[in-house]
């Protein structure tokens, strides 16, 4: 009886303390945020995260009610800035912007300081984007299939640019490896401006190119889109054909961008941010600016985030295993 009568009371206890906990996420999130926000970017001033953060911080900041800080720290392929959040306090005044590229980087680090999944809360999707296979103009090919078999009569001759190893611009042309059986050999660049630099003079071949950075070479001429890595069309190049309906079936390279959060981080607190965020991309201006980037504004919720990060993770440690990429 005595055992019977311990076991009520450690589950009233149990039941009073969850109750309080919900009262305590409660009036957090009904009074949050009281202070200035943090979005901290792990790429450095002027590059696609960071020009994407700035286009929807101002109408965030406004939604919330507070500040949106943004708070560059690149280095070390984003690892750096990442893990500076996945260490931060899961108060919800600490948010990470990042590429499609965070579920590519634990496919080919062989130990991060942070475990990708675990340490980090999905928030929600601001966008997608492609990107688009340029080529210098001089190269006799104007097709995807032709560009195949013209790589296929020189295996291990034709290059690519990539911006980082491990990133999405080199796992795109991997990929494309892959699925193609040609054999190039990429090599890396600081940036996507020394990468477009090279393609048209002619010193690569080619380079799977972000379409914000590369729309204006393509309009005049400098180099040739081949085709664009999503599963759709790019808005801002609806002229260029997807790889897939050129002639490679099951290609796809998806430029998302997302916002995390530190683990823990109160569940009212996500859903409230989900919220503002998906608010601020169904917005037209939202529309046009992102439009404008080479990104198609996007939505989602934390479950559905969460899922396409995992998703993108076991779909890459495939691609890294195939192309045979040294886990560095």
């Amino acid at each position: 009886m005595e055992a019977v009568m311990n076991s009520m009371r450690a589950l009233a206890r149990g039941v009073v303390a969850a109750m309080l906990a919900g009262v305590a996420v409660g009036a957090v999130a009904q009074n949050y945020p009281n202070r200035p926000v943090r979005m901290v970017v792990p790429f450095p001033p002027g590059g696609a995260v960071d020009t994407i953060t700035r286009v929807v911080a101002p109408a965030l900041s406004e939604r919330l009610g507070q500040p949106l800080v943004i708070d560059n720290r690149g280095g070390a392929n984003a690892i750096i800035g990442t893990d500076i959040v996945a260490k931060a306090a899961p108060d919800g005044y600490t948010f990470l912007m990042v590429p499609a590229g965070h579920a590519i980087t634990p496919t080919v680090t062989r130990k991060l300081p942070y475990d990708t999944l675990k340490d980090l809360a999905a928030v929600g999707l601001v966008g997608n984007g492609a990107y688009v296979l340029v080529v210098n103009p001089g190269l006799p090919v104007k097709t995807i299939g032709e560009f195949i078999a013209y790589a296929k009569t020189r295996p291990g001759k034709l290059n690519y640019a990539a911006t980082g190893y491990g990133n999405a611009t080199h796992l795109a042309g991997e990929l494309f490896k892959v699925l193609t059986g040609v054999d190039m050999v990429y090599i890396l660049y600081k940036g996507g401006g020394p990468a477009l630099t090279d393609v048209i003079s002619g010193q690569v071949a080619g380079f799977f190119a972000g379409v914000a950075s590369s729309a204006g070479h393509i309009k005049s001429g400098k180099v040739r889109a081949l085709g664009v890595t999503t599963a759709r069309r790019s808005g801002a190049l609806p002229d260029v054909p997807t790889i897939a309906e050129a002639g490679v079936p099951g290609y796809e390279v998806d430029g998302w961008y997302g916002v995390l959060a530190p683990a823990k981080t109160p569940a009212a607190i996500i859903q409230r941010v989900n919220a503002e965020i998906n608010a601020v991309v169904a917005t037209d201006d939202a529309k046009q600016r992102l439009m404008m980037v080479g990104l198609q504004a996007r939505g989602s919720t934390p479950a559905e985030f969460h899922q396409m990060i995992v998703n993108d993770i076991d779909r890459w440690v495939g691609v890294v295993k195939k192309a045979k990429l040294e886990v560095q």
